[in-house]
Formats: C-alpha cells, structure tokens, sequence
C-alpha cells in the first residue's frame, strides 16, 4: 500500500506566524560555523581548581551559571539587542556590553562570534539595521557583541521574543554541559540528565530576564568574571575562553 505524502506544509494547517521556526532553528543552531565551540567561559578554571568534578557538581554549576550571571547578563543583551529600534539605539548597547564585559576573553570572543554570524546572516537577509552594525564594527565605531546580533536578528525574523530567549538559554545550557562533558570528563547520559534537570530553571530564567529591571543589568557573581580572568593563565587549555 502506497501511502501519499503531502507535498507542501500547507497541508498540515500550521498557524500563522510559524514560519519563524525553521529561522529560529538555524539562528540558534549549535552547529552554525561562527565557533561557539572553542570557548567554555570560564568552565575550563573551574574544572582544573577541582570546584567541578563530577556530575553533580556540574549540575550545580549549570543552574548557578543560569540564574545567576546569564538571566542579568548575555540573556538580558539579547533581551536589549531585540529591543533596539535603531542604529544608534544598538550602538549605545554595543558600548554598555563592552564595559560589563570586564574579562578579556569573553569580551573577544563575544566580538567574534558577532562578526562572524553578521557575515553569514548578512549574506541571507536584507535588514538594514544590522547592515549598519556591520558597517559600524567595521569602521570601528562598535565592537559588536553576539547577544546583541542574536537578538536583533530575531527581532528581524519576526520571532517572538519568549521564544528567541529560550533558543538563547537552551543554547547556552547545552553548550556548557558539553564543555562540562569533555573537560571533567563524565558521560553523556549524565550530560543528558543535567539537560533535563534544567528545563523547568530556563523557564524561569527567562521570566527573570523578561522582566528585568534595566538597572539591574550587569549583576552577577562576580567568580565567573575572575574564573574567566584565570583562565588566560593555566598551565593547558582546550579552549579559548
């Protein structure tokens, strides 16, 4: 028996506005060639010091690291890059993140990583407002920052903001429990369990960070600033950052 398959989506009666999912997905691919992978922000100290050594203390870090530094940092740059409804409302963020960016490490790979995904998404879509970003960092007028580009790309997209910080969240967590998978090591079906064990914490993240006060962007336990700092200086390391 021959069973015909439909040959559009259309046939599957999707909602209006569902379209942003397949840009979503590819905006916040893990696998997109801009080298997320080549930095651990600060896990790689953390392992060598011993303070993560298995997979509840990974656990630990994971939920920390969440709720405690990216919901008022990297979460709440997407959040204000979103936001943004001009150039020069983004250049004024692009110069906020730089000063709270006080690591050397992070902060470069931050401006990597925005440039990098600037040239592939700038090749696909025409949105003058991060042409002109381009054209800034370029110029030197900006240092780019990725979370500002990620937001302002979604923003673009036309995907909803909910939905944009948690591919963002997502994103991150499955980033730092494969740094953590490799450098202590544990298994992956630790890994996993970490993962899942997280879920519920990203939605709470991100109503922390939807609803942030401004003047509270920024804070953050000061350890993953200085782990980061320390990281520059150990005696062998896998990743840049």
């Amino acid at each position: 028996m021959v069973t015909t398959l439909p040959c559009s989506l259309k046939s599957y009666n999707l909602q209006p506005g569902i379209s942003y999912i397949g840009k979503l997905l590819h905006l916040a691919d893990p696998t997109l060639p801009i080298g997320a992978y080549a930095h651990s922000n600060g896990v790689e100290t953390y392992v060598q010091n011993g303070h993560i050594h298995n997979a509840t203390t990974a656990l630990q870090y994971v939920q920390d690291y969440l709720q405690y530094n990216v919901a008022y940092n990297d979460a709440a740059f997407v959040k204000l890059g979103y936001e943004a409804e001009n150039i020069e409302t983004l250049l004024q963020h692009d110069t906020f993140v730089s000063a709270l960016k006080a690591a050397m490490e992070p902060r470069a790979a931050s401006n990597k990583l925005a440039m990098r995904t600037i040239k592939i998404f700038n090749k696909l879509y025409d949105y003058p407002i991060m042409q002109a970003y381009e054209k800034a960092i370029v110029q030197q007028q900006a240092s780019g920052h990725y979370t500002l580009t990620f937001g302002a790309y979604a923003r673009a997209m036309d995907i909803p903001l909910y939905e944009t910080l948690y591919a963002f969240y997502y994103n991150t967590l499955v980033s730092t429990v494969t740094n953590c998978v490799k450098l202590i090591p544990i298994g992956q079906l630790e890994g996993q369990h970490i993962i899942h064990n997280c879920t519920t914490l990203l939605a709470d993240c991100i109503y922390t960070t939807i609803h942030l006060d401004n003047k509270l962007i920024g804070m953050c336990n000061t350890a993953f600033d200085i782990r980061c700092m320390q990281h520059e200086r150990l005696y062998s390391r896998l990743y840049m950052s």
